[in-house]
């Protein structure tokens, strides 16, 4: 096999042809990780560098493995007497100063500069999770950054201990437990202007040592109102028109992480905006605080679970209940018994159309009239990246394009694909954009659904009356020059 190999970083960039002995410099070093993608010179394939021989076993540089007995070599208890001290971030920059001397430097890490720092750039980079990885011989470091996770670190394995044990002080964990996950939260001031931050922890033993994830929540909502998601003005109208009823469920659905909980809150804040009244939410576990919302949690222990919560909330005389995902038979029936008795239920839960919200229901053992009964809108909703509009480079749809997005008319019109500045750190996309499919409930469809109308016949009608589904959103922000042809391909709509 030819040893000329190209490589990518993250950065949308190609970088080669290499010789095998110089990704392993790389490599050894800190900047080529076994995450990143590479290719032989002789095949166009991609493949993992963790699994080229000779790349699966990247160490970093050689004086971070230093003995006891070696000069300048510390034990484990020097590394954590770091715990202590500590070190304000360089605000001038995004990058992390204290893993850059880890990777330089034979002395023992600040550690708490190094979790301080690591949480600054992911706040500034906009990243939505902190992973924190243990591999065999070194710690990987990644960002989930508009739904894509990117490398940013590698780690000696030695600092793994120290590392876990001060974040798993700030979580409130229990530090001795090493076999068990455990979950936990606490709150950061990040970015220049110390913005508080509400951080969910999560840590999991794997074969390799506890990984633990980060997931970074603005406390601030301001910017969570209707308006800011991507709906168009039509389905704008028609969401703030229902979630301003008195009674019956609003129920959205789509995969994990497609913004449904944003959604939620979004709702509740017009909610309160244009008609005030007693809110009460039960959520599992409890991500954005809302003013003028009485917010309940699920406890882990089962001290509290969801069925509980919300027969002693229909006690509380809420005019709005907000319930973080209908699970199963007896959260469903709870919350159509709400709406039966006069109250507005908004909830979330996992089918993949609008369409399949009403099967679900039925499916979960609500019978069908409650469920024409109760049931007011089915909202389906996606996630994709948002082009950078200072970098999108602009070209003609194709024919065969036009007939992937169900628009064959629209060929040769302009649409756009990522370029790369600094802004958007060369990914040619900044911040993600929502995809939504309304089905309202009517007199007809509620009709079908008691007659036992199946979801594929639900879709038939949906599209006899001109609701516009998933695709043809998806391909309105297309036209619109929002996204790209090949992020929308990557989402189930087609």
């Amino acid at each position: 096999m030819n040893d000329q190999w190209y490589f990518e970083i993250g950065d949308g960039n190609t970088y080669g042809p290499y010789p095998l002995e110089k990704l392993q410099k790389w490599a050894a070093k800190g900047n080529l990780m076994p995450t990143h993608r590479v290719r032989n010179a002789d095949s166009d394939e991609w493949i993992i560098a963790a699994y080229v021989p000779g790349l699966e076993l990247t160490t970093t540089a050689p004086e971070l493995h230093k003995t006891k007995g070696q000069a300048g070599g510390k034990s484990l208890g020097s590394f954590v007497r770091g715990l202590g001290k500590k070190q304000q971030p360089d605000s001038s920059s995004d990058t992390p100063n204290a893993t850059d001397s880890l990777l330089s430097s034979s002395e023992p890490p600040d550690i708490v500069a190094l979790c301080d720092e690591l949480l600054e750039i992911s706040f500034r980079r906009n990243a939505s999770d902190l992973h924190i990885d243990p591999e065999e011989n070194v710690v990987l470091v990644q960002l989930r950054i508009d739904g894509v996770l990117e490398p940013l670190r590698k780690l000696p394995k030695s600092i793994l201990g120290p590392l876990i044990g001060r974040l798993k002080v700030l979580s409130r964990m229990d530090i001795a437990e090493k076999r068990l996950p455990q979950d936990g939260r606490f709150t950061a001031e990040l970015g220049p202007d110390r913005r508080r931050i509400h951080i969910r922890s999560a840590c999991l033993p794997t074969t390799h040592g506890e990984r633990i994830t980060l997931r970074l929540l603005a406390l601030e909502t301001e910017q969570l109102t209707l308006n800011r998601l991507g709906m168009s003005a039509s389905a704008l109208k028609t969401f703030a028109e229902y979630s301003g009823q008195k009674q019956g469920m609003i129920l959205l659905t789509g995969p994990t992480g497609s913004g449904k909980s944003t959604t939620l809150y979004a709702a509740l804040r017009h909610r309160l905006a244009n008609h005030p009244g007693r809110i009460i939410t039960v959520e599992d576990p409890v991500e954005f605080d809302v003013v003028g919302v009485a917010q309940a949690e699920v406890d882990s222990g089962d001290k509290l679970r969801f069925d509980t919560a919300l027969r002693n909330i229909l006690r509380s005389d809420p005019d709005v209940i907000m319930i973080g995902e209908i699970r199963d038979h007896d959260s469903a029936d709870i919350a159509v018994k709400a709406a039966l008795t006069g109250h507005l239920v908004l909830s979330s839960l996992h089918t993949n159309s609008a369409a399949g919200v009403i099967t679900r229901l039925v499916d979960m053992g609500i019978k069908p009239y409650q469920v024409a009964a109760t049931l007011r809108l089915c909202i389906a909703q996606r996630l994709i990246r948002q082009l950078c509009p200072n970098c999108r480079k602009p070209r003609q749809l194709s024919h065969a394009e036009a007939k992937v997005i169900g628009q064959p008319d629209a060929a040769g019109s302009t649409i756009y694909e990522p370029g790369g500045c600094e802004k958007c750190h060369n990914r040619g996309f900044n911040g993600r954009i929502g995809l939504f499919e309304f089905l309202p409930i009517d007199e007809e469809l509620a009709r079908h659904i008691v007659e036992g109308c199946d979801e594929g016949g639900i879709s038939r009608y949906a599209r006899a009356k001109g609701i516009p589904t998933l695709r043809d959103d998806a391909a309105t922000k297309l036209q619109a020059g929002l996204t790209s042809f090949s992020e929308l391909v990557t989402i189930a709509v087609w």
